[in-house]
């Protein structure tokens, strides 16, 4: 799982680490909005949620406050993007009039209330996703990898191993929940 302020490149980061092990990718905008920029239900959304949830493996990338405990409920590794808030900004601005797979459309400005909400995420937003993922840390074992680089996360991908598997030849399934998650049944990376 995959967690960081919007524009920090934890899209890209999971698009990356899907690229590195083959796990499966769920975008978390993708699953609420419709191409039209409307939204299904709160109630499908939570369904459809579940169901990933529930699969041996999976890469989650997304915020959704309201659904974090749920999604950290399931995952056994967190990648936790805390990057400055230039940083966050300078991502979205980069992305604008840029067609990307984790979302249904282009966006042609850089909203300002969406502006305000990066600029308000280190007081508002951070401090409750630390909360829960020290509450889940002391609940159950889970892998918690704090990046304060982009640096340090290109290193994370190149020292992923193809395949995931045990001297055995078995592979063990990841969920990887974007604050950025992961599911993965065996091995731990850090």
């Amino acid at each position: 799982m995959s967690l960081d302020a919007p524009g920090a490149g934890k899209s890209t980061f999971a698009r990356r680490l899907r690229d590195a092990t083959g796990l499966p990718l769920y975008y978390l905008d993708m699953l609420w909005h419709k191409p039209d920029r409307t939204t299904i239900t709160r109630e499908e959304f939570d369904i459809r949620l579940q169901m990933i949830l529930e699969q041996d493996e999976w890469i989650i990338d997304g915020n959704f406050a309201r659904t974090l405990p749920m999604r950290l409920a399931y995952c056994d590794t967190v990648f936790f993007l805390d990057f400055p808030t230039g940083v966050c900004l300078e991502g979205v601005e980069r992305r604008i009039g840029i067609k990307h797979e984790d979302m249904p459309w282009v966006e042609h400005e850089f909203d300002e209330e969406f502006r305000r909400y990066i600029i308000g995420f280190p007081t508002r937003r951070r401090p409750q996703m630390i909360a829960a993922l020290d509450e889940t840390a002391a609940r159950r074992d889970v892998r918690i990898r704090t990046f304060t680089s982009r640096e340090e996360l290109t290193q994370t991908l190149a020292d992923i191993p193809s395949g995931f598997e045990t001297g055995d030849g078995k592979e063990h399934g990841w969920r990887v929940h974007h604050v950025a998650s992961m599911r993965h049944t065996g091995r731990h990376y850090e």
